[in-house]
Formats: structure tokens, C-alpha cells, sequence
């Protein structure tokens, strides 16, 4: 394990430690993602970063990209559970909570406090959370406690069960996404600050104008809502459902472009909008550009329910968000609700659910949904549908909201700031002479 060190320049140094990563192989869910633009936007303020994840054992155990040094761990291991991140999981968390912590310490902590710098270490996500404890006895061991800031992120609530909470607190600094996810710590007996969720910047660059045009034309005269997720039930697609059949029943013109997974409740939705009279078509053919989805649409006007059981480029998203009439992210459990903020960012209008979408307000960048009543969401697509006004209205206050949760914004507004706080809880001597 290896880390440059720059001669001159911050106080502080970043290490980003977490399962997930930007590989390909690393990614199974928003956490690769989530690590890769907190580091990028990190290395771009300046700052020494190091990002440790468990990476392609195909790729260099070590390079730099774009100003971070991406550290791939449990090569060795990837090699033999080569189909992906968690593929093994159980083998490559004993191993690296045997390994790693020392290897930290030892190839990047203390190397960094030589250099005259505070090394900053932010876990992420349950598996990590035992790592946490054996650096913080490393460090004492080593005599520099109390120069370096361990803290730990949750982003969503899997794995609670399994952590050592006492331990956790007593060790590091936590830290959490949401007001909603605060609220979940604090009744496992932690009190964590809240650090916002980001996007990239450029999220924020406007789709093709003519590509979200030919795939509204493609609709015809029924508007898009769109909706994507994981089939399971804390996505409310019941809601969706029963809503679009609601609107359907009263004459509106809409349908819903529906992108899940393949988990089998999906199957069950699909029969269960059937069995309320709503039309569903499953596309199969590959959907490459904004062509291929308005092809899928032109060719399916009868349906109610266009299913896309195929590959969705994620480059195609923005021109869908964007789109559509209305994006249904009206998830009854949130931890923060990025697919939301990454709608308002591509000046589409996001239906939110009213759990950790801090974000949101009510009718001035984005719809909120507080229940589960079908009713409700139903009527929040008829108002935009009976208002003109609204819909150019919300779309502007949306990306004016989004423009201030990129990734940049969060580093310099909330998490260098939160820092001394964060270290003061740990008595960790921290820089006072402002270069940080």
C-alpha cells in the first residue's frame, strides 16, 4: 500500500474507506458511486485523498485518477470470487478487518502525520464499522490517537444489527445522510451530525433539448410518469400503480415508463396492475440512446404500463427525467433520496415520499407524497396536470435546489466545516492556523 505525499500544501489528508467502489466490479448499489464523487470532489479542493475499496483484481493494485489514489484491496480474494464486490463477502470483511487497519495505519496515517499533515479517515457503510475500532487501537498503540479523525458514515440502515454500537461511538465520530437517518442512529444510543448526500456537477448540465423532445413526441398525447427502483415494497410501486389506474379511471392522459430490477415481485406488480385493468407491455430490445427509448414508446401507445426489462444506459437518464411528467420517487423508507435530487438537477420534476429528502419542499421544487394512500399521489399528478403554471415553476425551483447539493457544495459547506466538531468529540488536536 502506497500513498503520494505532496511536498507543500493542506493541513489535512483524506482517506476514504468503504466495500464499494468505481469499478465496475466494486458497484452493486449508490455506495461505489457515492465514494467515487466525494473523493473526486475531495482531491479537486486540494486535498491529499486516498480512496480504499475492494477493486477489479484485473486492475493495478494502485494508481492515481483525476487526483485520488485509489487503493484496491483483497486482490487476492477478488481473483477467486471474481463476480463482484460481494461475491464472498463474508471471506473479504474477516480478512480486510484483519489486515487493513494496520496497513492504514502503517502505509498511509502515519507516513501523512510525518509530512506534518492531519489524517482525516471517513468509513463508510456497516462493514466497515469493525475496522473502526482496531485503527483506533493501532493509532493509541502508536502513540498518535489523538492526531488523526476516524469517523464513520451510515447511509442507509443495513447491517445495524451487527455492529458494536458502544464500541463505535467510544471510537470515531459518526456521521449520517439525513435528518430521517439521524433520527435511526440516535435510537441505537449515537447522536451523529448530518453530512448531505451530493451529485456531481455535472448533473446539473441540461439534457439534449432535442432529444427530451422526440421522446415526448414519441409519447404521443399521454404524459410519461416515470418510475425507477428495485421492485420491493419500501418503493411504494403498489401506490404508483393503483395511482396511474386512479388517473386512467378519470380520463387523464397519462402512462408510466416503469424501470425496476428483476427481483420477482416484480412479476407480481406487473399481474396485479393487470388485474385492475391497466395494459402493461414489457420491452426486451436493447435501448441504447435516446432513439431506442422514443422507438419503445411510439410502438407501445396503448399501453398503460411500459415495462423496460433491458439495459438503461445511465447516460439516458437525465433526457428520461427530464422528460417525463412527472418522476415517481415516492419511496415510503429514504434514507436521503438521491434519484429525487438528481431529477430536480436535470429540470424534471421529482414526486418524492417524506422520509430523508431533506431537499424537498412541497410544491416549490419537487411533490411530496407523506402517505401511502394512492389517492394523494394521484392528486399531486392531477394538479400538475390541471395547473399550467406549475410545472415551469417547480422545474426552475428544482434546479436551483440541486445546484446547492453538488458535491463541491457539500465538501466546502458542510463536511470540512463540521470537522473540528467532529475531532473536538474525539479530543483530537486539530489545526488552528486556518490552512486546512
Amino acid at each position: 500500500m502506497s500513498s503520494k505525499l505532496p511536498g507543500a500544501g493542506p493541513r489535512l489528508a483524506f482517506a476514504v474507506v468503504s466495500m464499494e467502489g468505481p469499478d465496475q466490479y466494486s458497484q452493486a448499489g449508490g455506495l461505489g458511486v457515492r465514494v467515487a464523487h466525494l473523493s473526486s470532489a475531495l482531491a479537486a479542493a486540494g486535498y491529499p485523498t486516498d480512496l480504499f475499496f475492494v477493486g477489479d483484481p484485473r486492475l493495478p493494485a494502485s494508481e492515481e485518477r483525476a487526483g485520488v489514489r485509489m487503493q484496491r484491496l483483497a486482490q487476492e480474494l477478488s481473483r477467486r470470487y471474481p463476480r463482484g464486490v460481494y461475491d464472498g463477502e463474508e471471506v473479504k470483511a474477516a480478512h480486510l478487518e484483519a489486515t487493513f487497519p494496520r496497513a492504514l495505519v502503517q502505509g498511509w496515517a502515519l507516513p501523512h502525520l510525518a509530512a506534518g499533515r492531519t489524517p482525516v479517515v471517513l468509513f463508510e457503510e456497516w462493514h466497515t464499522a469493525g475496522w473502526v475500532r482496531r485503527v483506533s487501537d493501532l493509532l493509541w498503540q502508536e502513540g498518535e490517537r489523538d492526531r488523526c479523525l476516524l469517523v464513520w458514515n451510515a447511509n442507509n440502515q443495513f447491517g445495524f444489527e451487527a455492529i458494536d454500537w458502544t464500541a463505535l461511538a467510544y471510537t470515531s465520530s459518526v456521521t449520517t445522510v439525513s435528518r430521517y437517518m439521524r433520527v435511526l442512529l440516535q435510537q441505537r444510543g449515537v447522536d451523529p451530525l448530518v453530512i448531505p448526500n451530493g451529485i456531481p456537477v455535472r448533473a446539473l448540465q441540461r439534457p439534449p433539448a432535442e432529444a427530451v423532445r422526440r421522446v415526448r413526441a414519441a409519447a404521443g398525447d399521454r404524459r410519461v410518469l416515470l418510475k425507477i427502483g428495485r421492485f420491493h415494497p419500501d418503493k411504494r410501486w403498489l401506490q404508483a400503480i393503483a395511482a396511474l389506474a386512479d388517473l386512467r379511471a378519470a380520463g387523464m392522459p397519462v402512462r408510466m415508463l416503469a424501470r425496476g430490477g428483476g427481483e420477482p415481485y416484480g412479476r407480481e406488480l406487473m399481474r396485479e396492475a393487470e388485474a385492475i385493468g391497466l395494459r402493461v407491455t414489457t420491452w426486451t430490445a436493447p435501448i441504447a440512446r435516446a432513439a431506442d427509448l422514443a422507438r419503445a414508446l411510439a410502438e407501445t401507445k396503448e399501453a398503460d404500463i411500459l415495462e423496460l426489462a433491458t439495459f438503461l444506459p445511465e447516460s439516458l437518464l437525465p433526457t428520461l427525467y427530464a422528460s417525463a411528467q412527472a418522476v415517481l420517487a415516492n419511496s415510503g423508507f429514504e434514507p436521503f433520496g438521491l434519484v429525487g435530487l438528481e431529477t430536480m438537477a436535470a429540470g424534471g420534476i421529482a414526486v418524492v415520499g417524506a422520509t430523508g429528502e431533506d431537499y424537498a419542499r412541497h410544491m416549490h421544487n419537487c411533490l411530496v407524497a407523506q402517505t401511502d394512500d394512492p389517492a394523494e399521489l394521484s392528486g399531486l399528478v392531477y394538479s400538475l396536470l390541471e395547473d399550467p403554471a406549475l410545472d415551469p415553476a417547480i422545474r426552475r425551483s428544482g434546479r436551483a435546489a440541486a445546484a446547492t447539493y453538488t458535491w463541491p457544495e457539500v465538501v466546502a459547506g458542510d463536511l470540512v466545516p463540521r470537522l473540528p466538531l467532529l475531532a473536538g468529540r474525539q479530543m483530537v488536536r486539530w489545526p488552528v492556523d486556518g490552512a486546512l
